[in-house]
């Protein structure tokens, strides 16, 4: 990498070497070429345009699918000395931008897929030089991807265009059939593609069925003090549980499609701004959300996909941090998701069922969380990844096809019109006016199972339904499902995972908070404290500041002059040079 461009690095962001697979991207970019780079969340995707934007002459116009997280760009470019800006329907300063852009004072150029396919917009850039085309989230641009935008399919007219401007495409989440989607539609050859992998090894994964939901999250936000998203399947949901979750002491706030525009960009800006607050969202708080200093996310109920889940999870500890995700899952997510790709139309029927059967693998795995994950994405990891809940505590496994036998059987036997407690009930001999009534006590199903036999019953109720042997009708009874007939007849077996027992964790166990930040360390908690007035007094997110990491280094180091604070990792010459004697002065004191 020829000097100059490190000296870029050193002197703008504050790194001295670039990580993973940057370097190559970067390279590829500043030669002209074309290129896809799939990058996990957190591995710096950003830097990969924002470098060769001050190096290269003309405008870096970058396309971005949401207005709140092109203006979180803008903070952090701005915050670094970028000269950037953004052509929304949410900002007032267009006419002042086009006229930045026409006098080549901008670096960045931050638009929507929508306006960057219109042919008014193509003429403006034809008024001035553009250095690079950006096009962040380019699995939107594939109707095989989970997060399918119509406009990113309209992108290819302006790109062709500029046929000597060199275009990059950007994301973290794409599987191979995606990933070529992406080359064909954006123009980019096959040769131009670079994959960095998909690992987040700062990510704890665990995943257990639901029992107490609220309990459950409510563990979860005790044992992380940091901020946190809890993703929740309907709008109403997330409303019930933020209030509930309120009862924890945290500051908490719901997100979802139906509430007033103001608030939710309120409490978007509120988390944004936070270091502890809680979001209760659906996926509608999605891309947009460019926040580093997340600890953990939970999943009260089933993704959408494979590929929705590492997305969401991957909004944790992006700043590299130890972090942690987890999903609550019960059977009748599987059910109602199964009913969702009953009404789709055929043609997409298939893919529906090839991701919803990976979630199941997910979800009932003995084995390693990130193994299956990383498969999904055509990768070879390691069978043990040694920080997932399987590695750091194997589940036991036991053969319950027996038991699952005799619940099928009592469901044929109901007459396949009940739910899972009255098949329970049946089993197990409990009588009620209900099963008197209806005859089943005279059933040779009545009380068949009995012991260790009866703690099974609600775990194989839920593997059943997982694998599609049983199925829950429009009135909530157990009917059979294609799974069924085998497990009856001899030719298939169950066998199923006995989750340990969960061991209530002290406070800040489960993320690593205590491995993330010295915590108790006078000094690390004064430099939080001063970065938090900085921030607020310029209205930015801390995180823009400086994050958790650089303050640790500082804390560790001690650098008593404005040269040696320099040399932290992520204090580039303009921070160096606007908050560098304020944090100089906290070090002083300690």
């Amino acid at each position: 990498m020829p000097p100059a461009v490190l000296d870029a690095l050193r002197t703008t962001f504050g790194f001295p070497a670039f990580r993973g697979v940057q370097a190559d991207v970067v390279a590829r970019v500043l030669a002209g070429e074309r290129t896809l780079a799939v990058m996990p969340t957190g591995a710096g995707k950003s830097l990969t345009y924002q470098l060769p934007s001050v190096m290269l002459d003309g405008t870096c116009l970058v396309v971005s699918p949401l207005i709140a997280l092109m203006h979180d760009q803008l903070r952090a470019a701005e915050a670094v000395g970028i000269r950037a800006a953004t052509l929304t329907s949410a900002d007032d300063n267009r006419d002042e931008t086009i006229a930045r852009f026409r006098a080549g004072a901008l670096d960045l150029l931050y638009v929507a897929p929508e306006r960057a396919s219109s042919e008014g917009f193509r003429n403006l850039l034809g008024q001035a030089p553009l250095s690079l085309f950006a096009i962040d989230e380019a699995h939107c641009v594939s109707e095989w991807g989970h997060d399918f935008r119509p406009d990113y399919r309209l992108l290819r007219p302006l790109l062709d265009r500029f046929p000597d401007v060199p275009r990059l495409a950007l994301t973290a989440t794409a599987d191979a059939h995606t990933r070529a989607d992406i080359l064909e539609q954006l123009g980019i050859p096959h040769d131009g593609m670079i994959v960095a992998g998909f690992d987040r090894p700062n990510i704890r994964y665990h995943i257990a069925p639901r029992a107490s939901t609220t309990q459950q999250i409510a563990d979860v936000v005790a044992d992380n003090p940091g901020a946190g998203i809890v993703y929740v399947q309907s709008r109403a949901g997330t409303e019930r549980l933020a209030e509930s979750l309120q009862k924890t002491g945290r500051p908490v706030r719901a997100y979802h499609a139906g509430l007033d525009p103001a608030i939710r960009r309120a409490n978007q800006a509120a988390f944004v701004a936070s270091e502890d607050m809680v979001m209760c969202a659906t996926v509608a708080f999605g891309m947009g959300i460019d926040k580093p200093d997340v600890r953990f996310v939970a999943h009260a109920g089933l993704p959408k996909s494979i590929e929705g889940y590492y997305q969401e999870t991957g909004r944790a500890g992006r700043d590299g941090d130890p972090a942690v995700a987890h999903l609550f899952w019960g059977a009748d997510d599987f059910a109602k998701a199964r009913q969702r790709i009953g009404e789709v139309e055929p043609a997409r029927q298939l893919g529906e069922r090839v991701r919803l059967n990976a979630l199941g693998a997910l979800v009932e795995t003995a084995g390693c969380r990130r193994a299956i994950l990383l498969r999904h994405f055509g990768e070879n990891p390691a069978d043990q990844c040694g920080n997932c809940d399987n590695c750091l505590n194997p589940p036991a496994a036991t053969d319950a096809t027996q038991v699952a036998r005799k619940f099928l059987s009592a469901v044929f036997r109901t007459g396949q019109m009940f739910g899972t407690g009255y098949v329970e009930q049946v089993l197990l001999g409990q009588s009620t006016e209900r099963s008197m009534t209806n005859g089943h006590e005279n059933l040779s199903v009545w009380g068949i199972v009995e012991g260790e036999e009866a703690a099974l019953l609600k775990p194989v109720a839920r593997a059943l339904l997982l694998r599609d042997a049983l199925r829950a009708n429009a009135h909530g009874g157990l009917e059979f499902g294609p799974g069924a007939r085998a497990l009856l007849k001899g030719e298939a077996t169950l066998s199923m995972i006995v989750p340990p027992k969960r061991e209530r964790r002290r406070r800040g166990d489960a993320s690593g908070g205590s491995e993330a930040n010295p915590v108790g360390d006078p000094l690390f908690e004064a430099l939080r404290v001063k970065r938090r007035e900085l921030a607020q007094a310029a209205q930015v997110p801390p995180y823009v500041i400086f994050h958790d990491s650089v303050l640790r280094e500082m804390a560790s180091n001690r650098p008593a002059t404005l040269a040696a604070l320099g040399r932290v990792a992520g204090v580039g010459s303009k921070k160096l040079d606007a908050y560098g004697q304020a944090f100089l002065a906290v070090i002083k004191d300690h």
